[in-house]
């Protein structure tokens, strides 16, 4: 089953190549609407692709398990075979699970692009979950949800009293949805689904795309300075690999595009240009 995905371009344009965006873990393409309008905007022969990735957004149901790294990956394959009418695609960019996500893409794929841009997410394995154990810690509270609540206010409040911070539990409210032919709402995320994603995603090493990079593919790791999720080793492992640029973005957390959307813009265009 194809994902659910959306199209942007600027107005009045026919874009001759694409670009794929790839969510992180609990999010959704729509996370990243706002970015990609800018980047469109000031490339008009480009448009974007944004991805929900199975088990998020719109893409809940025909996915069989296992749920993995691979699968989602093979997942926007099939999806950007089914595009493929409209032009090619030529760059692909993955924020945290979707980082990785799209390093896997361009395993099999990575000679038909041009760029790979990996935003704060590791190609290393991290098995004890290092840099990423408040999103383990809320997967886990996710596990133990009410089955259904009277409005998205008290999910939210739910969250709160149980230690998330107040924008992270609205965030996250934006996947309670209501019960047909009822006055109630319930979290319609499938999260045994979600965490065996992450499971896989964390033992999952990925650094031999890197390491030898398909066709002339060029990959970009930007980083957010203040974040725990690409540590000084992983830095230093990129600046081995062949046709790999590093950027630190001092001071910005993990939500690389939410923080600093005009430097990781520039950063983009920048790459996308050179």
């Amino acid at each position: 089953m194809p994902l659910s995905h959306a199209f942007v371009t600027a107005p009045s344009s026919t874009p001759d190549r694409w670009f794929v965006f790839l969510h992180g873990i609990l999010g959704s393409g729509a996370n990243w609407r706002t970015f990609a309008k800018q980047i469109v905007g000031a490339r008009p022969s480009w448009g974007v692709v944004l991805v929900d990735l199975r088990l998020h957004g719109e893409s809940q149901t025909g996915f069989s398990p296992p749920h993995t790294v691979a699968a989602t990956a093979n997942d926007v394959a099939e999806l950007v075979a089914s595009i493929g009418h409209r032009g090619p695609v030529r760059a692909v960019l993955g924020h945290s699970f979707g980082g990785k996500v799209a390093i896997e893409y361009a395993r099999g794929h990575g000679a038909s692009l041009d760029h790979l841009y990996v935003i704060d997410s590791t190609p290393s394995a991290r098995p004890d979950y290092r840099g990423s154990s408040g999103t383990m810690h809320i997967v886990d509270l996710l596990r133990n949800l009410p089955e259904e609540f009277g409005d998205r206010n008290a999910f939210t409040t739910w969250m709160e009293e149980r230690g998330v911070a107040r924008p992270i539990a609205m965030w996250l409210a934006m996947n309670v949805r209501p019960v047909p032919n009822t006055t109630r709402f319930e979290f319609r995320i499938d999260v045994p689904g979600i965490r065996a994603m992450l499971e896989d995603y964390f033992i999952r090493d990925s650094w031999d795309v890197l390491e030898n990079p398909p066709g002339l593919m060029r990959t970009h790791l930007i980083v957010g300075g203040a974040s725990d999720i690409v540590d000084q080793s992983d830095i230093a492992h990129a600046a081995r690999c062949p046709r790999t640029t590093i950027d630190v973005l001092p001071n910005v957390g993990h939500w690389v595009h939410a923080e600093a959307p005009d430097a990781l813009r520039d950063l983009v265009l920048g790459y996308l240009d050179g």
